[in-house]
């Protein structure tokens, strides 16, 4: 399965972004823990998730060419 990774801020300095490959992703949760594995520091952070450009505040399916954009947290005014 191949993912589009999108991430900003800090998380940029952590995880390039493109296209990533997995062997089998079903959900928002299980990406979050396998990038966390193979990106320790970012277990350390808090972040939001957006799928295709909707952000996500639940554990929500991953498809094949699905964008993943990988947030820190951030505050509007």
């Amino acid at each position: 399965m191949e993912i589009d990774i999108i991430t900003f801020g800090k998380i940029s300095e952590i995880i390039p972004n493109g296209i990533m490959s997995f062997a089998a992703v079903t959900d928002t949760d299980e990406l979050k823990a396998i990038l966390e594995q193979r990106y320790p520091q970012l277990a350390g952070i808090k972040y939001k998730l957006a799928l295709n450009k909707t952000l996500i505040q639940e554990n929500k399916p991953v498809t094949d060419g699905v964008t993943v954009a990988i947030m820190p947290p951030f505050s509007g005014g």
